[in-house]
Parts: structure tokens; C-alpha cells; sequence
């Protein structure tokens, strides 16, 4: 459970009848906007608050400064009744090795509208949460300061947390950077703190993915997946991607790092999530039900979602994080995602298994034990390579999705230090379905574009491999994710197209496209 630090649960106070809230200035300018409480009336109050808490008081229709919102709505104790109740609906529903349900929020700045947006979460229970509120952007839009009040709580209560940043894809550069918010150059402090409370990060979702931009890797014929170009600010605005909007430009980055100042700040594990504001949350293209209530429904998905320039066919139908962890527990999963063995889906839920080691032998790929050979001779997916100058090899293991479609390939992303010090990068096509050698060849589109049905008459169910990186040089820092694609399947454009019966270009989205799934990297360090 992870709602927005910032405001949490204000607006119910506020019809409840929360003196605190009702008699203040913006809970009566909020009120007189919206007196019966109807979508139209709360889509309205939802507008005004973004404007104001963007910093365009002067578009509002409320005469209320930031300050006066923070102060009635945030400020204080405001927060408490909604915090304490959501705590311990989420205890409520938590079943230890059944359905495991996690207290977390998220942190949610955006300076000048770049998302720097984290996701915390805890395995502790309602008890320690009671003891302290979120910590929002409100209190500061740095990710240090963030770090040092988990610090400090954490020290104070005994708990735990990591922070996950999401979408990078939209944070104007601010990701991965290059700097702090305060203009100091990243050193190897800033690199431990953010690696102790941020080992993962959310490299797919609702509002585009992450991994890669064909303008910054165009080598790459599979980058150009949900790409999002929009920033956050209501006023629109489609900036050019930089490096530091990308999980992989941002691996690059944090190998350089850790060749020229001895730490990586950006050694993270990669996860998907949903991002879902209309309480449906679901990753299928054929139940998509939208970001938010502006773009719930296929009729209403050609008009602006209010999230930039974006319209509602801009979203994806995405995603899941996958961990293997060593039970189905707060703390099972919670020790998952700190080790960073965990991994992204786009939606289907794909398996798979990523090992590095030396010792790894062509037949372990078929073995019925795979993941015991995995685990006995090699590191799983998050980890460090041992020491060593042999080149590694990596056992891969995917299997389909049990109700999805089949599996197109398996590649290898690797990315490395060369001799000017400077990050490059490599896609190797590791295994291929339907006995193809050449990765160039495609696999084939089944879609029909009528019925937005497709079968699996093409694709594998199962893709396995042991695979030795050709280009190994041992005194250079490396990164290696594998990244799975299924055969081509109908985009949930495509299945509005049909319903609403429009043509697909007019949803200005493809008809089908290539679901994935991405692992956390294995890293070399010298």
C-alpha cells in the first residue's frame, strides 16, 4: 500500500466533517468547489490542488498560496486518523504465507516538474508505523534529506525501510544525476547512502518504461517500448530524453562511478509496478482500467489524462515486480528486494532465473535442479560476480507466462568501462525460439487485427541457455541483465480500437507490441 505521502487521506477528512480541516481556508474554498461530492466536482478539487501544488496559484480558481495548502490540509497532525487507519487496515489483511500486504507511501517531489518520485516500505507492522507520519515532499524535495529521516527513524524505532524511485523516464535528467540538488558532485558518501536505503528501482509502469530510449541507445531495435515523453507539470511539455532518465544509461553512469571515485551509486535491481490511481490494478492489456478517472474507460482515452500533454492511450499497461524470496512474508520479500534479487515484468508473469559464475556447463540448462545449480556454483540476479579473470558465464532460464504468450527471445544486456573510462554498451541474442540463430530474423506477428486475437503458433514455451560473455576484459567494471521478449500481442490500443470501432492510428499507439521482462543485473568489479 503505497498512497501519496502529501495530503494522505485530506480530502476524506475533509467531507467527514474534520473540524481540523473543514474549518480551515482551503477545506472551505475546497468545499464551495465541490459541495455534493460528484466526479465532475472531485476531478475539479483534484485540478486545483495540482496547480497549487505545482506552483501555479495564479491558474487556480482557489485563492490558496502552497503554504496555506500545506498549512490546512498537511501540516501537524492532519495526517494521523487517515495514517493510523491505513496502517492497520494493511495488518489487517496481511496473512503471513498467503497474501503478504506491505505498509509503505511514497515520497512524491518533482522539482520543476522532473519526477524524483521513491515508493518507501517497511516490513514493520502498525505498531512501529503509528510512531511516526510519511515523510513527503513537503518536508524536503531531496532524496539526501529523505535518506536522513530514514536514518533517523530507523534508528530511533529499530525499522527498516528502502526506497524505490520510480519512473525515471520523466524525471528531466534528475534520476541518475551527475550532481546533487545542492550543485556537489557525486562522491563515493552519496553513492553509499543512496545504495543503503535505494537498491532498487522501478524500471517499468503506467507511465512509460524505463529501460531505454532508442535516441540514447540506437543500436538497440527493441528500445523504443511505452515510451513516455511527457513531464509532469499540468502545463505539458515533452522534453528530449537524457541519460539520466534511463535504468541503463543510469548502469552506465554508475559503472563510471565506480571506476573514478571507488563506489556505485547507481548498483540497483530492477522491479515493475502498476502506478494505478483508480484502485483496479491490473497489468493486462485487456483489462487495462486506466491511470486515474480521466482515462478509466476506452471512450474517454482520445481527451488529456492531466498528467502533461499525455493523452490516455499514452499509458501502458504496466507492469509487476517479481521476487524470489525465501517466503511469502513482509520480511521474506522485504530481504528479496534488499538483495536485489528481484526482477521487472511489463505485465505477464514470466519467469525467470538469472546465475553468474565460472563454472557454469551447457547441460545445466536443462537440468532438472536448475536453480540449486544456479545458487551452488554462482550468484543469483542482484549480486557480485566472485573475483576471478576467466571470462563468466550465466545460466538463463524463462518460461512463459502459463496463461500468455509464448517467448520470442532471450538477450543479454552488458554494459561496460572501455579504455577512455567511458561507458558502452552491447545486446547479445542469447536464445531464440523456433530454432533461428540470427536475431535479425524476426519471429512473426500472429495478431488479427480484427478481432485483436493472436495464437501461439509461433514462439517458444521454454527458453534456456548457458552463455559466456565473448568479450570479457577482466580490469573493467561491468553489468549484465537479461531482458525476455514475447512474441508479438495485442496492445490494449488496439482492443479500444475494436470496441469503439475507430482505427488504431487514431489512438496515435501500435496495434501490438512486445511484452518483457528484465532481471536485475549480475555485476563484474575489478
Amino acid at each position: 500500500m503505497a498512497d501519496h505521502a502529501e495530503l494522505v487521506g485530506a480530502i476524506t477528512q475533509l467531507y467527514a466533517g474534520d473540524p481540523s480541516i473543514v474549518e480551515s481556508k482551503t477545506g472551505k474554498a475546497l468545499l464551495e468547489l465541490g459541495p455534493n461530492r460528484t466526479q465532475a466536482e472531485l476531478l475539479a478539487i483534484y485540478q486545483q490542488l495540482v496547480l497549487v501544488g505545482s506552483g501555479l496559484e495564479d491558474e487556480a480558481e482557489i485563492d490558496i498560496t502552497v503554504g496555506e495548502l500545506i498549512a490546512d490540509l498537511h501540516a501537524g497532525d492532519k495526517r494521523r486518523t487517515t495514517w493510523d487507519r491505513y496502517v492497520e487496515t494493511a495488518d489487517a489483511f496481511n496473512a503471513p504465507g498467503t497474501f503478504t500486504a506491505l505498509i509503505g507511501w511514497e515520497w512524491s517531489a518533482q522539482p520543476a516538474g522532473g519526477n524524483l518520485h521513491r515508493v518507501v516500505v517497511t516490513p514493520q507492522d502498525s505498531s512501529t508505523a503509528k510512531q511516526y507520519l510519511p515523510y513527503s515532499s513537503f518536508e524536503s524535495q531531496d532524496p539526501r534529506d529523505l535518506w536522513r529521516w530514514l536514518e533517523e527513524t530507523s534508528d530511533r524505532l529499530g525499522a527498516d525501510f528502502l526506497a524505490i524511485p520510480h519512473n525515471p523516464n520523466i524525471s528531466l535528467g534528475m534520476m541518475f544525476p551527475t550532481e546533487t540538488q545542492g550543485g556537489d558532485p557525486i562522491d563515493a558518501d552519496y553513492a553509499m547512502n543512496r545504495m543503503r536505503w535505494e537498491p532498487v528501482v522501478e524500471m517499468t509502469q503506467i507511465k512509460g518504461d524505463s529501460e531505454a530510449h532508442p535516441l540514447l541507445s540506437p543500436t538497440d531495435e527493441f528500445a523504443d517500448f511505452e515510451t513516455f515523453p511527457f513531464v509532469l507539470t499540468p502545463d505539458g511539455g515533452s522534453p528530449d530524453p537524457q541519460a539520466g532518465d534511463y535504468l541503463r544509461t543510469g548502469l552506465m553512469r554508475g559503472i563510471e562511478y565506480q571506476k573514478s571515485v571507488g563506489a556505485n551509486p547507481y548498483k540497483v535491481g530492477m522491479i515493475g509496478s502498476t502506478d494505478s490511481h483508480t484502485g483496479l490494478s491490473t497489468a493486462d492489456e485487456e483489462q487495462f482500467s486506466g491511470k486515474g478517472q480521466k482515462d478509466s474507460r476506452p471512450e474517454l482515452r482520445s481527451f488529456p489524462t492531466g498528467i502533461g500533454a499525455s493523452r490516455g492511450w499514452d499509458m501502458g499497461a504496466a507492469g509487476l515486480a517479481a521476487a524470489w524470496a525465501t517466503e511469502n512474508t513482509r520480511q521474506g520479500i522485504f530481504d528479496a528486494f534488499k538483495r536485489k534479487e528481484v526482477y521487472a515484468s511489463s505485465g505477464p508473469r514470466i519467469s525467470v532465473r538469472f546465475f553468474g559464475g565460472r563454472e557454469f556447463e551447457a547441460g545445466d540448462a536443462d537440468a532438472k535442479d536448475l536453480p540449486a545449480i544456479g545458487y551452488g556454483r554462482g550468484v543469483p540476479m542482484g549480486s557480485d560476480l566472485p573475483p576471478g579473470s576467466a571470462a563468466p558465464t550465466f545460466l538463463i532460464e524463462a518460461i512463459k507466462d502459463p496463461a500468455g504468450a509464448n517467448l520470442d527471445r532471450v538477450q543479454v544486456v552488458k554494459g561496460w568501462v572501455d579504455e577512455a573510462g567511458s561507458a558502452v554498451e552491447r545486446i547479445y541474442d542469447v536464445a531464440l525460439s523456433d530454432g533461428r540463430t540470427d536475431g535479425s530474423v524476426r519471429v512473426g506477428n500472429t495478431v488479427d487485427l480484427t478481432t485483436g486475437e493472436y495464437t501461439n503458433d509461433i514462439g517458444s514455451a521454454r527458453l534456456a541457455v548457458v552463455w559466456t560473455d565473448p568479450d570479457f576484459e577482466a580490469d573493467r567494471p561491468a553489468f549484465y541483465y537479461v531482458r525476455v521478449l514475447q512474441i508479438p500481442t495485442p496492445r490494449y490500443s488496439l482492443l479500444d480500437a475494436i470496441s469503439l470501432g475507430i482505427d488504431v492510428s487514431e489512438t496515435g499507439r501500435p496495434a501490438t507490441i512486445q511484452e518483457r521482462a528484465y532481471t536485475s543485473p549480475i555485476w563484474h568489479t575489478p
